[in-house]
């Protein structure tokens, strides 16, 4: 009597594994079909395409190792750009007669030193431009650009910092001009993100984006040496701090407007092939802001103590480091209906509470 409905079930089962083998052979087709036309070949076509394939196979190997293996950011770090590890605010006369170095731009320093002299720069490798074959982008894949989605965010927050550095912060408004240094640091960390060295466009040698970042972080610590020796300015008032926090607020803003897009594609089974790139852009983004507000708090101590500023810094800090003891090993974004977490939720609410904290603080310094 069960005969017909194992028979059901059998058809099923055929189809379903015609259907598997089917899509396996058109996806093999290509290759088989080089493979045919490279046997009919003379030796002198066969040569240079094997090297042209060992090489694109030891390329995927190490696009493979320095996507897999990596870690997120160096928080131990961002500890020491604190009020206590810091002698005066930043471009403070000291005691022995120099000045007192930003904490903010050793920061930013520091998070392109990470992401270029400590790591490898993810996106402008030719293989993960290119995506897998030439046709499927890595974007589109849940582990191939979750590093490079983090230093894009990291990047981020030094392109922000950068270019207020040289508007506000690295000089005395309406009585200085603008700081070379950091006007140089700002057109280099401003460069393309993806940049190699060819390109299809004449010249077609360009600088990569590694190189332009080092140049960045170069400007940076030689505005830091001048501003030692008293022969430049970082000026620490109220008002330059509300605008960078004004700044940043509106960056963060725009992030979660975007993690908001993607939340409204989640699915009841958690599958999103890019909220792992749109959540690691954000921590990418937290990290360097964490580092960077952290140096701020160093730079402006003074403000922050005659604006009674300290107990919301304690709790956006704590906020920074919760948000970032987030590290799944897989992004899902399940819907409101699943049973699947959403982590695009996660980091989006922490981003939320980082950024209602910013809001209050500036509020406070525009009274």
């Amino acid at each position: 009597m069960f005969d017909p409905v194992i028979d059901f079930f059998k058809s099923i089962f055929y189809w379903i594994g015609r259907a598997i083998g089917q899509f396996v052979a058109w996806v093999l087709w290509p290759f088989r079909a080089f493979s045919r036309w490279l046997k009919g070949s003379v030796w002198f076509i066969k040569i240079p395409v094997f090297i042209i394939l060992i090489l694109l196979a030891m390329g995927y190997m190490y696009l493979f190792a320095i996507t897999q293996f990596w870690s997120a950011g160096d928080k131990a770090k961002i500890e020491s750009y604190r009020e206590e590890n810091i002698a005066s605010g930043g471009g403070n006369k000291l005691a022995d007669g120099t000045c007192q170095p930003s904490a903010m731009v050793q920061a930013a320093a520091d998070l392109i030193d990470y992401n270029v002299n400590q790591s490898t720069w993810v996106p402008s490798n030719p293989l993960e431009k290119a995506g897998l074959f030439f046709v499927w982008d890595w974007k589109d894949t849940i582990f191939f650009d979750n590093r490079a989605a983090f230093q894009l965010g990291v990047n981020q927050a030094v392109r922000r910092t950068a270019v207020e550095l040289v508007d506000r912060l690295g000089r005395v408004r309406g009585t200085s001009s603008i700081n070379q240094n950091l006007q140089d640091a700002r057109e280099a960390a401003n460069y393309r993100e993806n940049a190699w060295f060819l390109t299809f466009t004449p010249p077609f040698v360009q600088p990569t984006t590694p190189e332009k970042l080092k140049e960045a972080r170069r400007k940076l610590l030689a505005f830091n040496d001048e501003l030692v020796r008293c022969n430049a300015d970082f000026d620490v008032r109220a008002d330059n701090l509300l605008q960078f926090l004004d700044r940043v607020t509106a960056d963060i803003g725009s992030t979660s407007e975007i993690l908001q897009r993607q939340i409204e594609q989640a699915n009841f089974f958690g599958i999103d092939t890019r909220s792992d790139d749109r959540f690691w852009f954000t921590y990418g983004q937290i990290y360097g802001y964490y580092a960077i507000l952290t140096a701020a708090r160093s730079d402006f101590r003074d403000v922050f103590v005659q604006r009674n500023l300290d107990n919301i810094w304690l709790r956006m800090d704590e906020q920074f480091k919760n948000a970032l003891h987030v590290e799944p090993p897989v992004v899902t974004n399940g819907s409101a209906s699943s049973i699947i977490k959403s982590h695009l939720e996660s980091i989006g609410f922490a981003l939320l509470r980082i950024r209602s904290n910013l809001v209050e603080m500036r509020d406070i310094l525009d009274r």
